[in-house]
């Protein structure tokens, strides 16, 4: 089944866009899991709470690889194990926003889609198609690829102007119509990174790629609003990503119930 059938057959099931985002920052873990524990086994305790809380509602979970790597030797266990606790009915999402041609790009795919089995990832397109190549020769995978970021300084780059006549436009959307093509022929699924701090930006983009999967970041701590994402980005296939929001709602002070859901 591809990527784009299971998205559809699990949102149909949970009535829910949500991605959860698994960022496991032990600054701001609750108190009681560091205790005398390691960051790494704190970490798997808390992922393992949040997957357990969001399950019936959480259609993918997104996983940012850089908090993983900060846990050093311990950090691909800690992957493995939060992938192996992720529910059948959910899907995978490695954000690790890769970009490298060749060898380099062959193998990161390796590592995302063999070595962990996610079933997506996020990419840069800034080296163009040679940096996504790699990943679009796995069926049944999908590859998120930037286009509308939420950072501040996104703006100084992707909203230049480029073309001629009527064909000038933001630069994101050129690089929706580059992704475009990229799909055309692809193994895996190809869709964007395309943020919710600007709905303006993310109707365009729907309206020019209206198949296309949308990965959409910056609800809740970043400011982007559910109502504006979904009237932009609906009724095309997308997933809506909230992290900080979600993960620490509770505080470093709330305690053991508020986490496990236990008295």
């Amino acid at each position: 089944m591809s990527f784009l059938d299971r998205l559809d057959a699990i949102q149909q099931k949970k009535q829910s866009r949500l991605c959860v985002g698994l960022d496991p920052d032990p600054a701001r873990f609750p108190s009681f899991l560091l205790g005398d524990h390691s960051l790494a086994a704190s970490a798997m305790r808390f992922n393992a709470a949040i997957i357990e809380a969001t399950a019936p509602f959480a259609c993918a979970f997104k996983l940012n690889l850089a908090f993983y790597e900060n846990f050093g030797r311990e950090g691909p266990r800690v992957i493995e194990e939060t992938l192996d606790r992720l529910p059948a009915d959910t899907l995978a999402i490695a954000d690790g926003k890769r970009a490298d041609i060749g060898n380099s790009a062959r193998f990161y795919a390796a590592a995302t889609f063999k070595r962990h089995a996610f079933d997506a990832c996020t990419i840069s397109p800034y080296m163009g198609r040679d940096a996504v190549a790699s990943f679009l020769d796995y069926e049944d995978k999908a590859v998120f690829v930037l286009a509308r970021t939420t950072n501040a300084s996104a703006d100084a780059l992707q909203k230049l102007e480029a073309g001629n006549g009527s064909e000038r436009r933001p630069i994101y959307e050129h690089v929706a119509e580059q992704v475009s093509e990229w799909g055309a022929d692809a193994n895996s699924t190809v869709g964007l990174v395309a943020g919710a701090t600007d709905p303006g930006a993310l109707g365009r983009l729907r309206a020019a790629c209206p198949e296309l999967p949308f990965l959409v970041p910056g609800i809740g701590a970043q400011g982007g609003s559910v109502d504006d994402v979904l009237d932009a980005a609906t009724p095309g296939p997308t997933l809506v990503n909230s992290s900080r929001s979600i993960l620490y709602a509770g505080g470093r002070k709330c305690g053991r119930a508020a986490v496990f859901g236990t008295t």
